[in-house]
């Protein structure tokens, strides 16, 4: 009898655990894993990789997926940099998956190299659409002072709308 009870004390358990790592294994990856991703990147100068090593620590970090011939991430780019006074401390990675090519022209359009926090690479394994499940572009996951997840958008944002999700992060 003892015998019957511990087989089925444990049939349950194991059951449970099952069923909490089948739930688990439907949240998307960055709700598993809520800080920044270990992603790889190839840099504009083709030779060297960025990853989340290479972000300023005690900073917050904003990650944009995007496409170079994108025109709502153009309009993004474009309005970041509108207002990038108010983007100084935090750390920009745009990452792309297109033709290296176009991720080049895309960086000296926008003259990229001229703010040292904005990081550009191109994601070679295709890493971070998955990672993020993303459905639309430009994709932009907001990361707090110490590396964790705080929200995430689809499509073209208001500046204030990014840097409100930020500062509400700070309020907490």
């Amino acid at each position: 009898m003892k015998r019957l009870v511990l087989f089925v004390f444990i049939a349950s358990c194991c059951q449970l655990l099952h069923a909490q790592n089948t739930a688990d294994a439907k949240q998307p990856a960055y709700l598993r894993f809520p800080t920044i991703p270990p992603f790889q990147l190839l840099k504009v100068d083709s030779s060297t990789w960025l990853t989340r090593d290479d972000i300023k620590k005690n900073h917050k970090t904003l990650i944009m997926f995007f496409s170079p011939e994108c025109e709502h991430c153009k309009h993004q780019m474009q309005d970041i940099l509108a207002e990038f006074d108010k983007f100084k401390d935090i750390e920009i990675v745009m990452a792309t998956f297109q033709p290296f090519e176009e991720m080049k022209t895309f960086y000296n359009y926008y003259r990229v190299a001229d703010h040292p926090n904005i990081k550009m690479g191109r994601d070679e394994k295709y890493m971070l659409p998955p990672y993020y499940k993303m459905q639309s572009l430009p994709y932009l996951a907001l990361y707090d002072k110490k590396g964790n997840y705080i929200t995430h958008f689809e499509g073209n944002q208001k500046v204030e709308t990014l840097l409100n999700a930020f500062n509400a992060k700070d309020k907490n």
